[in-house]
Protein backbone atom coordinates (compact mmCIF):
# COMPACT_ATOMS: atom_id res chain seq x y z
CA UNK A 1 0.00 0.00 0.00
CA UNK A 2 1.58 3.60 -0.78
CA UNK A 3 0.47 5.95 1.61
CA UNK A 4 0.18 9.68 0.86
CA UNK A 5 1.58 12.73 3.16
CA UNK A 6 0.67 15.77 2.60
CA UNK A 7 2.96 18.64 3.98
CA UNK A 8 1.33 22.21 4.17
CA UNK A 9 4.04 24.64 3.74
CA UNK A 10 7.78 25.33 1.78
CA UNK A 11 9.60 26.89 4.20
CA UNK A 12 12.76 25.25 6.68
CA UNK A 13 9.78 22.91 8.41
CA UNK A 14 8.46 21.87 5.43
CA UNK A 15 11.47 22.06 3.22
CA UNK A 16 13.47 19.43 5.59
CA UNK A 17 10.19 17.24 6.17
CA UNK A 18 9.94 16.26 2.57
CA UNK A 19 14.29 15.68 2.40
CA UNK A 20 13.67 13.34 5.23
CA UNK A 21 10.89 11.80 4.12
CA UNK A 22 12.88 11.11 0.18
CA UNK A 23 15.80 9.45 2.51
CA UNK A 24 13.59 7.61 4.90
CA UNK A 25 10.54 6.45 3.08
CA UNK A 26 10.99 3.97 -0.07
CA UNK A 27 9.75 5.46 -3.19
CA UNK A 28 7.03 2.67 -3.76
CA UNK A 29 5.92 3.10 0.25
CA UNK A 30 4.79 6.84 0.25
CA UNK A 31 4.07 9.44 -2.17
CA UNK A 32 4.73 13.07 -0.81
CA UNK A 33 3.05 15.95 -1.55
CA UNK A 34 4.38 19.32 -0.72
CA UNK A 35 1.67 22.12 -0.94
CA UNK A 36 3.72 25.90 -1.11
CA UNK A 37 2.86 28.85 -2.95
CA UNK A 38 6.40 29.74 -4.21
CA UNK A 39 8.84 27.34 -5.75
CA UNK A 40 11.70 27.83 -3.52
CA UNK A 41 12.68 27.85 0.04
CA UNK A 42 13.67 32.02 1.32
CA UNK A 43 16.88 31.37 3.66
CA UNK A 44 15.74 33.90 6.13
CA UNK A 45 18.69 34.41 8.04
CA UNK A 46 20.45 35.69 4.79
CA UNK A 47 17.74 37.92 4.12
CA UNK A 48 19.36 41.29 5.43
CA UNK A 49 22.31 40.07 3.43
CA UNK A 50 20.31 40.42 0.18
CA UNK A 51 18.51 43.75 1.23
CA UNK A 52 22.08 45.32 1.52
CA UNK A 53 23.74 44.28 -1.47
CA UNK A 54 26.09 41.68 0.32
CA UNK A 55 24.41 38.59 -1.71
CA UNK A 56 22.49 38.51 -4.84
CA UNK A 57 18.40 37.82 -3.70
CA UNK A 58 18.53 34.62 -5.98
CA UNK A 59 21.40 33.23 -3.94
CA UNK A 60 19.41 32.92 -0.84
CA UNK A 61 16.35 30.89 -2.15
CA UNK A 62 16.66 27.25 -2.21
CA UNK A 63 14.72 26.28 -5.65
CA UNK A 64 12.29 23.53 -3.94
CA UNK A 65 12.56 21.49 -7.48
CA UNK A 66 16.56 21.18 -7.40
CA UNK A 67 16.52 19.92 -3.81
CA UNK A 68 13.14 17.63 -4.20
CA UNK A 69 13.73 14.90 -6.52
CA UNK A 70 10.85 12.94 -5.39
CA UNK A 71 8.45 14.87 -4.03
CA UNK A 72 5.03 15.80 -5.76
CA UNK A 73 5.16 19.96 -5.48
CA UNK A 74 1.89 21.88 -5.70
CA UNK A 75 2.10 25.00 -6.28
CA UNK A 76 -1.09 27.02 -4.37
CA UNK A 77 -2.38 28.39 -1.03
CA UNK A 78 -3.56 26.73 1.92
CA UNK A 79 -7.29 27.96 2.55
CA UNK A 80 -8.96 25.44 4.96
CA UNK A 81 -8.95 21.63 5.71
CA UNK A 82 -11.19 19.32 7.60
CA UNK A 83 -9.34 16.53 9.62
CA UNK A 84 -12.53 14.62 10.09
CA UNK A 85 -12.39 13.75 6.06
CA UNK A 86 -8.74 13.98 6.07
CA UNK A 87 -8.14 16.41 3.26
CA UNK A 88 -6.78 20.02 2.88
CA UNK A 89 -8.10 22.60 0.59
CA UNK A 90 -6.00 24.02 -1.51
CA UNK A 91 -6.76 27.53 -3.77
CA UNK A 92 -5.07 27.37 -7.58
CA UNK A 93 -2.89 30.70 -7.80
CA UNK A 94 -3.85 31.16 -11.76
CA UNK A 95 -7.75 30.67 -11.35
CA UNK A 96 -8.09 30.88 -7.65
CA UNK A 97 -10.18 27.52 -8.15
CA UNK A 98 -9.96 25.54 -4.56
CA UNK A 99 -9.46 21.80 -4.82
CA UNK A 100 -9.29 19.08 -2.43
CA UNK A 101 -6.28 17.17 -1.36
CA UNK A 102 -6.91 13.99 0.25
CA UNK A 103 -4.05 12.81 2.57
CA UNK A 104 -3.19 9.49 5.16
CA UNK A 105 -0.42 11.94 6.76
CA UNK A 106 -0.37 15.49 7.49
CA UNK A 107 2.13 17.78 8.09
CA UNK A 108 1.48 21.34 8.67
CA UNK A 109 3.97 23.63 8.70
CA UNK A 110 2.47 26.67 7.22
CA UNK A 111 5.15 29.21 9.22
CA UNK A 112 4.35 32.93 10.24
CA UNK A 113 3.38 36.32 9.14
CA UNK A 114 4.48 39.79 10.90
CA UNK A 115 2.18 40.47 13.79
CA UNK A 116 1.01 44.52 13.40
CA UNK A 117 -0.53 45.83 16.23
CA UNK A 118 -3.43 48.77 16.01
CA UNK A 119 -1.20 51.82 15.70
CA UNK A 120 -2.63 54.59 13.34
CA UNK A 121 -1.01 54.53 9.97
CA UNK A 122 0.92 51.57 10.17
CA UNK A 123 -0.70 49.65 7.72
CA UNK A 124 -0.65 52.34 5.27
CA UNK A 125 3.35 53.41 5.33
CA UNK A 126 5.27 51.46 7.41
CA UNK A 127 7.11 48.42 5.51
CA UNK A 128 7.76 45.00 6.60
CA UNK A 129 10.77 42.87 6.22
CA UNK A 130 9.91 39.00 6.27
CA UNK A 131 9.96 37.83 2.81
CA UNK A 132 12.14 38.62 -0.14
CA UNK A 133 10.41 41.61 -1.91
CA UNK A 134 9.92 43.27 1.13
CA UNK A 135 13.69 42.85 2.06
CA UNK A 136 14.76 44.83 -1.74
CA UNK A 137 11.68 46.76 -1.67
CA UNK A 138 13.23 48.31 1.34
CA UNK A 139 17.14 48.09 -0.46
CA UNK A 140 15.38 50.52 -3.14
CA UNK A 141 13.35 52.49 -0.66
CA UNK A 142 17.36 53.48 0.89
CA UNK A 143 18.82 53.93 -2.58
CA UNK A 144 15.40 55.82 -4.10
CA UNK A 145 15.69 58.41 -0.76
CA UNK A 146 18.97 59.23 -1.50
CA UNK A 147 18.29 60.13 -4.80
CA UNK A 148 15.54 62.86 -3.85
CA UNK A 149 17.41 64.20 -0.78
CA UNK A 150 20.48 64.79 -3.09
CA UNK A 151 18.61 67.11 -5.63
CA UNK A 152 16.79 69.00 -1.79
CA UNK A 153 18.35 72.60 -0.25
CA UNK A 154 16.46 72.47 2.08
CA UNK A 155 18.76 70.70 4.65
CA UNK A 156 15.78 70.09 7.18
CA UNK A 157 13.74 68.66 4.18
CA UNK A 158 16.64 66.23 3.73
CA UNK A 159 16.85 65.45 7.28
CA UNK A 160 13.38 63.93 6.85
CA UNK A 161 14.38 61.96 3.73
CA UNK A 162 17.61 60.51 5.11
CA UNK A 163 15.98 59.27 8.64
CA UNK A 164 14.76 55.73 9.05
CA UNK A 165 12.97 54.19 11.86
CA UNK A 166 13.53 50.30 12.66
CA UNK A 167 10.22 49.31 15.23
CA UNK A 168 11.29 45.93 17.19
CA UNK A 169 14.97 44.93 17.82
CA UNK A 170 14.85 41.30 17.87
CA UNK A 171 16.98 39.37 14.78
CA UNK A 172 14.93 40.88 11.96
CA UNK A 173 15.33 44.30 13.20
CA UNK A 174 18.56 44.72 14.61
CA UNK A 175 20.12 42.40 11.76
CA UNK A 176 18.61 44.51 9.11
CA UNK A 177 18.89 48.14 10.49
CA UNK A 178 22.86 46.99 11.02
CA UNK A 179 23.16 45.52 7.26
CA UNK A 180 21.13 48.44 5.84
CA UNK A 181 23.19 51.46 7.92
CA UNK A 182 26.51 49.62 6.61
CA UNK A 183 24.85 49.52 2.84
CA UNK A 184 23.96 53.61 3.87
CA UNK A 185 27.22 54.12 5.34
CA UNK A 186 28.98 52.40 1.82
CA UNK A 187 27.17 54.49 -0.62
CA UNK A 188 26.66 57.84 0.83
CA UNK A 189 30.04 58.98 0.07
CA UNK A 190 28.64 58.93 -4.12
CA UNK A 191 25.82 61.47 -2.87
CA UNK A 192 27.69 64.90 -1.52
CA UNK A 193 24.69 66.47 -0.46
CA UNK A 194 23.89 63.94 1.94
CA UNK A 195 27.17 63.17 3.03
CA UNK A 196 26.91 66.60 4.16
CA UNK A 197 23.78 66.04 5.80
CA UNK A 198 24.47 62.56 7.41
CA UNK A 199 21.88 59.76 7.72
CA UNK A 200 19.99 58.94 10.80
CA UNK A 201 19.22 55.11 11.89
CA UNK A 202 16.71 55.21 14.72
CA UNK A 203 16.24 51.70 16.53
CA UNK A 204 12.39 51.17 18.50
CA UNK A 205 12.24 48.76 21.05
CA UNK A 206 8.96 48.31 23.50
CA UNK A 207 11.11 45.91 25.95
CA UNK A 208 13.98 47.25 28.32
CA UNK A 209 16.96 45.84 26.42
CA UNK A 210 17.41 44.86 22.67
CA UNK A 211 17.69 40.93 21.57
CA UNK A 212 16.02 39.39 24.45
CA UNK A 213 16.60 35.64 22.83
CA UNK A 214 20.53 36.16 23.43
CA UNK A 215 22.47 36.74 26.68
CA UNK A 216 22.23 40.22 28.32
CA UNK A 217 25.92 40.45 27.92
CA UNK A 218 26.16 40.19 24.69
CA UNK A 219 22.80 42.52 24.08
CA UNK A 220 24.94 45.00 25.44
CA UNK A 221 27.42 44.71 23.02
CA UNK A 222 25.30 44.87 20.45
CA UNK A 223 23.95 47.97 21.61
CA UNK A 224 26.92 49.32 22.06
CA UNK A 225 28.23 48.21 18.87
CA UNK A 226 25.40 50.24 16.72
CA UNK A 227 25.60 53.27 19.14
CA UNK A 228 29.23 53.28 18.09
CA UNK A 229 27.79 53.75 14.78
CA UNK A 230 25.67 56.50 15.29
CA UNK A 231 22.56 54.92 15.73
CA UNK A 232 20.01 55.72 18.03
CA UNK A 233 18.59 53.04 20.09
CA UNK A 234 15.52 53.46 22.11
CA UNK A 235 14.62 51.05 24.15
CA UNK A 236 11.62 51.30 26.47
CA UNK A 237 9.73 53.18 23.86
CA UNK A 238 6.92 52.39 21.70
CA UNK A 239 5.41 53.87 17.92
CA UNK A 240 2.19 55.71 18.69
CA UNK A 241 1.56 56.79 15.11
CA UNK A 242 2.65 56.96 11.59
CA UNK A 243 1.96 59.23 8.95
CA UNK A 244 3.43 59.79 5.39
CA UNK A 245 5.91 62.19 6.30
CA UNK A 246 6.58 61.52 10.65
CA UNK A 247 7.07 59.06 13.32
CA UNK A 248 5.00 59.62 16.39
CA UNK A 249 7.39 57.60 19.62
CA UNK A 250 5.69 57.11 22.91
CA UNK A 251 5.77 60.28 25.10
CA UNK A 252 5.17 62.53 22.13
CA UNK A 253 7.95 62.39 20.22
CA UNK A 254 7.45 63.42 16.34
CA UNK A 255 10.44 62.19 14.36
CA UNK A 256 10.16 63.89 10.86
CA UNK A 257 10.84 60.46 7.79
CA UNK A 258 9.49 59.04 5.17
CA UNK A 259 10.70 55.12 5.66
CA UNK A 260 9.49 53.33 8.83
CA UNK A 261 10.42 49.44 8.84
CA UNK A 262 8.47 47.07 11.31
CA UNK A 263 9.40 43.85 12.45
CA UNK A 264 8.01 43.82 16.24
CA UNK A 265 7.71 40.09 15.93
CA UNK A 266 5.65 36.85 14.29
CA UNK A 267 2.31 35.56 14.63
CA UNK A 268 1.04 32.14 12.96
CA UNK A 269 -0.63 32.40 9.33
CA UNK A 270 -3.75 33.56 10.04
CA UNK A 271 -5.30 30.21 7.81
CA UNK A 272 -4.36 28.21 11.21
CA UNK A 273 -7.27 29.06 12.18
CA UNK A 274 -9.25 27.49 9.87
CA UNK A 275 -8.09 24.22 9.57
CA UNK A 276 -9.91 22.82 12.25
CA UNK A 277 -7.30 22.30 14.80
CA UNK A 278 -6.93 23.19 18.57
CA UNK A 279 -5.03 26.19 19.03
CA UNK A 280 -3.22 27.98 22.26
CA UNK A 281 -3.82 31.28 23.10
CA UNK A 282 -1.13 32.71 20.73
CA UNK A 283 -3.00 31.09 17.67
CA UNK A 284 -0.18 27.86 17.66
CA UNK A 285 -1.58 24.82 16.78
CA UNK A 286 -1.76 22.13 19.90
CA UNK A 287 0.83 19.69 19.61
CA UNK A 288 2.38 17.11 22.45
CA UNK A 289 6.40 16.49 22.35
CA UNK A 290 6.00 14.07 18.94
CA UNK A 291 4.75 17.17 17.64
CA UNK A 292 1.40 15.27 16.71
CA UNK A 293 -1.54 17.78 16.77
CA UNK A 294 -3.99 17.17 20.02
CA UNK A 295 -6.39 15.22 19.59
CA UNK A 296 -5.62 13.49 16.12
CA UNK A 297 -3.51 10.53 14.95
CA UNK A 298 -2.31 11.38 11.57
CA UNK A 299 -2.09 15.45 11.94
CA UNK A 300 1.42 16.84 12.63
CA UNK A 301 2.45 20.53 13.18
CA UNK A 302 5.68 22.20 13.25
CA UNK A 303 7.51 25.69 13.10
CA UNK A 304 6.12 28.94 13.45
CA UNK A 305 2.63 27.64 13.32
CA UNK A 306 3.01 25.25 16.17
CA UNK A 307 3.20 25.04 20.34
CA UNK A 308 5.94 22.40 20.45
CA UNK A 309 6.79 22.29 23.93
CA UNK A 310 10.65 23.40 24.49
CA UNK A 311 12.79 21.68 26.46
CA UNK A 312 15.02 23.97 27.08
CA UNK A 313 12.05 25.65 29.52
CA UNK A 314 11.51 22.31 31.02
CA UNK A 315 8.38 21.68 28.35
CA UNK A 316 6.21 24.75 30.00
CA UNK A 317 7.09 27.37 27.02
CA UNK A 318 6.48 26.22 22.95
CA UNK A 319 9.58 26.94 20.79
CA UNK A 320 10.81 30.25 19.38
CA UNK A 321 9.78 30.81 16.28
CA UNK A 322 13.83 30.27 14.40
CA UNK A 323 15.09 28.49 11.83
CA UNK A 324 16.84 26.10 13.90
CA UNK A 325 13.87 24.90 15.57
CA UNK A 326 12.30 24.65 12.69
CA UNK A 327 14.79 22.35 10.68
CA UNK A 328 15.37 20.28 13.92
CA UNK A 329 11.73 19.51 14.02
CA UNK A 330 10.92 19.34 10.10
CA UNK A 331 13.71 16.44 10.42
CA UNK A 332 12.35 14.21 13.51
CA UNK A 333 7.95 15.09 12.35
CA UNK A 334 9.11 13.00 9.24
CA UNK A 335 10.96 10.31 10.99
CA UNK A 336 7.85 10.30 13.05
CA UNK A 337 5.44 9.90 9.97
CA UNK A 338 7.88 7.40 9.09
CA UNK A 339 7.41 5.63 12.08
CA UNK A 340 3.76 5.92 12.23
CA UNK A 341 3.74 4.14 8.81
CA UNK A 342 5.91 1.18 10.23
CA UNK A 343 9.97 2.63 9.65
CA UNK A 344 11.55 3.42 12.86
CA UNK A 345 10.13 4.80 16.28
CA UNK A 346 8.35 7.84 17.52
CA UNK A 347 10.62 10.10 19.61
CA UNK A 348 9.98 13.27 21.05
CA UNK A 349 11.52 16.83 19.93
CA UNK A 350 14.30 17.25 22.74
CA UNK A 351 16.49 20.08 20.85
CA UNK A 352 17.86 22.75 22.69
CA UNK A 353 19.33 26.09 21.53
CA UNK A 354 22.83 25.27 20.78
CA UNK A 355 23.93 28.65 19.97
CA UNK A 356 23.05 31.85 18.41
CA UNK A 357 24.40 34.21 16.38
CA UNK A 358 23.92 38.19 14.95
CA UNK A 359 25.15 39.61 11.70
CA UNK A 360 25.83 43.17 12.07
CA UNK A 361 27.42 43.58 8.74
CA UNK A 362 30.61 42.85 7.47
CA UNK A 363 33.51 42.31 10.03
CA UNK A 364 30.93 42.74 12.97
CA UNK A 365 28.64 40.01 14.95
CA UNK A 366 28.19 38.64 18.18
CA UNK A 367 27.40 35.06 19.08
CA UNK A 368 26.83 32.66 21.70
CA UNK A 369 27.62 28.79 20.94
CA UNK A 370 28.38 26.04 23.55
CA UNK A 371 28.33 28.43 26.13
CA UNK A 372 31.14 30.40 24.44
CA UNK A 373 30.48 33.82 23.53
CA UNK A 374 31.88 35.88 20.83
CA UNK A 375 32.73 39.49 19.49
CA UNK A 376 34.00 40.98 16.48
CA UNK A 377 35.38 39.51 13.49
CA UNK A 378 35.38 36.08 14.88
CA UNK A 379 31.63 35.95 15.53
CA UNK A 380 31.20 37.28 12.24
CA UNK A 381 33.41 34.39 10.34
CA UNK A 382 31.94 31.67 12.61
CA UNK A 383 28.17 33.34 11.68
CA UNK A 384 28.99 33.04 8.04
CA UNK A 385 30.29 29.58 8.53
CA UNK A 386 27.37 28.41 10.15
CA UNK A 387 25.08 29.72 7.34
CA UNK A 388 26.75 28.33 4.91
CA UNK A 389 27.12 25.05 6.57
CA UNK A 390 23.45 24.82 6.54
CA UNK A 391 22.35 25.80 3.17
CA UNK A 392 21.11 22.96 1.17
CA UNK A 393 23.19 22.25 -1.77
CA UNK A 394 26.32 22.69 -3.21
CA UNK A 395 25.67 24.77 -5.73
CA UNK A 396 23.95 27.10 -3.60
CA UNK A 397 26.87 27.10 -1.32
CA UNK A 398 29.33 27.82 -3.94
CA UNK A 399 27.20 31.00 -4.75
CA UNK A 400 27.15 32.30 -1.39
CA UNK A 401 31.00 32.24 -1.28
CA UNK A 402 31.07 33.92 -4.21
CA UNK A 403 28.90 36.52 -3.47
CA UNK A 404 30.61 37.41 -0.05
CA UNK A 405 34.51 37.24 -1.72
CA UNK A 406 33.28 39.75 -4.52
CA UNK A 407 31.61 41.81 -1.93
CA UNK A 408 35.12 41.92 0.10
CA UNK A 409 36.82 42.90 -2.95
CA UNK A 410 34.66 44.94 -4.80
CA UNK A 411 31.81 46.23 -2.06
CA UNK A 412 27.91 46.60 -2.60
CA UNK A 413 26.47 47.36 -5.65
CA UNK A 414 24.44 50.22 -5.67
CA UNK A 415 21.57 50.08 -8.10
CA UNK A 416 18.25 50.34 -7.59
CA UNK A 417 15.76 48.12 -9.36
CA UNK A 418 12.19 49.13 -8.58
CA UNK A 419 10.96 48.25 -11.49
CA UNK A 420 12.66 44.73 -11.88
CA UNK A 421 10.23 42.84 -12.82
CA UNK A 422 7.13 45.37 -13.48
CA UNK A 423 7.58 46.31 -17.15
CA UNK A 424 5.16 49.19 -17.67
CA UNK A 425 3.70 47.12 -20.71
CA UNK A 426 3.97 47.97 -24.74
CA UNK A 427 1.40 50.19 -24.73
CA UNK A 428 2.72 52.89 -22.37
CA UNK A 429 6.45 53.05 -23.92
CA UNK A 430 5.31 53.25 -27.15
CA UNK A 431 3.18 56.42 -25.77
CA UNK A 432 6.66 57.90 -24.63
CA UNK A 433 9.17 55.92 -26.27
CA UNK A 434 11.99 58.04 -24.89
CA UNK A 435 10.97 58.25 -21.06
CA UNK A 436 13.00 55.27 -19.34
CA UNK A 437 10.71 52.70 -16.63
CA UNK A 438 11.38 55.06 -13.43
CA UNK A 439 8.17 54.42 -11.83
CA UNK A 440 7.18 54.68 -8.23
CA UNK A 441 9.55 52.81 -5.39
CA UNK A 442 7.81 50.06 -3.43
CA UNK A 443 6.43 52.02 -0.43
CA UNK A 444 6.68 56.09 -2.37
CA UNK A 445 4.03 57.46 -3.81
CA UNK A 446 6.24 58.48 -6.90
CA UNK A 447 9.90 59.46 -8.15
CA UNK A 448 9.57 62.02 -5.83
CA UNK A 449 6.42 62.59 -3.66
CA UNK A 450 6.09 65.77 -1.33
CA UNK A 451 9.00 67.50 -2.65
CA UNK A 452 7.88 71.28 -2.35
CA UNK A 453 7.91 73.38 -5.15
CA UNK A 454 11.19 74.84 -5.48
CA UNK A 455 13.46 72.60 -3.44
CA UNK A 456 15.27 71.54 -6.34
Amino acid sequence: MSWHIVIAGGGFGGFHAARTLEKTLAPQAARVTLVTDTNFMLYTPLLPGAAAGTLEPRHVVVPLREELRRTDLRLGRVVGADPSRNVISVSSPETDSVEELTYDQLIVALGSVSRTLPVPGLAEHAVGFKSLPEAIALRNRLLRTFEIAERMTDPAERAAWLTYVFVGAGYAGLEGLAELQDFAADVIGLYPRCATSGIRFILVEAQERVMPEIPAPLADFSMRELRSRGIDIRTSTTLDAVTATTATLSGGEVVPTRTVVWTAGVRPQPVIAKLGLPTDTGGRIEVDRTMRVAGTDNVWAIGDAAAVPDPAQKLQRPTPPTAQHAIRQGRLVARNVAATLGTGKVRPFTFKTKGVFVDMGRGRAVASTMGLRWRGAPAWWLARTYHLAMMPGTKRKLRLLVDWNVGLVFGRDTSELGQLGHPEGLASADSNPASPSTGPVEGLAGPDPAVPAGSV
